[in-house]
């Protein structure tokens, strides 16, 4: 309730400039296109832009049809790059490892989310979800093998967010009320609400993936990066630069 005659409090405005102390390049949802990965790095190679890193917002896996060409081939860049790259952890990466923990227990849920996609790319076949829990542990214990355990320890190790000056990194948002930092696995990976409605308070801005956006377009302290690359055949990146950012595609 409001006195007669006063005023609305204005509504809050992010008006922080973009800084972040490096720039670099990072690139959106994956889910297994892998075609598309090489030809958007391509292009970072004609950018010519050497000091920028690149950093990779999750959901490598899932749903395209060369999941395990891009573990392979993000696993081996990152390993060679001398810190100048960071995969993040995405909540298809976590579906992923649960089920090679939990084979029997978490099967189904993965295969409804992209997973028998991911086992083809592996030359593997799906299984049933009426299927027994021997040939569900049978089906994880053939995938683990199938992606070596360098590139699951690697999955393992994938940090949550990464940031440069005011600029932070995430899979899928972030709780806008709280430091990055101070935020769990959840929020980070899956998402958290309220992350599209409030405005940040901190001057932070957070590229971001998992929600599909037609049009990549940075809004508020929010950078979008998912342009559903499996089902449209659009990739997204975003180099961020002190004062600037440029989208571009592939």
């Amino acid at each position: 309730m409001r006195l007669f005659g006063s005023k609305p409090a204005p509504k809050p405005v992010f008006d922080a400039p973009l800084a972040p102390d490096h720039p670099f390049y990072a690139v959106g949802d994956i889910h297994g296109c892998d075609g598309l990965l090489a030809k958007l790095f391509d292009r970072f190679a004609a950018d010519a832009h050497p000091s920028a890193r690149l950093i990779c917002v999750g959901d490598y896996v899932d749903r395209g049809e060369e999941s395990a060409q891009v573990l392979k081939r993000l696993h081996a860049m990152q390993t060679e790059s001398g810190g100048m790259m960071v995969c993040l952890m995405g909540n298809h990466e976590r579906m992923l490892l649960n089920f090679l923990d939990d084979p029997a227990g978490q099967g189904v849920r993965w295969m409804r989310n992209g997973g028998l996609q991911t086992l083809a790319s592996y030359r593997l076949p799906g299984a049933p979800e009426t299927a027994s829990p021997e040939v569900w542990q049978d089906l994880g214990a053939r995938l683990r093998d199938s992606i070596g355990e360098e590139i699951i320890t690697w999955l393992r190790a994938l940090p949550l967010h990464w940031q440069t000056g005011n600029v932070a990194v995430t899979h899928a948002g972030a709780d806008p009320n709280l430091p990055i930092a101070r935020q769990g696995e959840k929020a980070l990976i899956w998402g958290r609400s309220g992350f599209f409605e409030d405005i940040r308070k901190d001057g932070v801005w957070v590229a971001y993936g998992h929600v599909i956006t037609r049009e990549a377009k940075a809004d508020n302290g929010r950078i979008p990066l998912d342009t559903g690359a499996y089902a449209t055949g659009k990739l997204t990146a975003a180099l961020i630069e002190p004062g600037k950012l440029t989208y571009m595609s592939a």
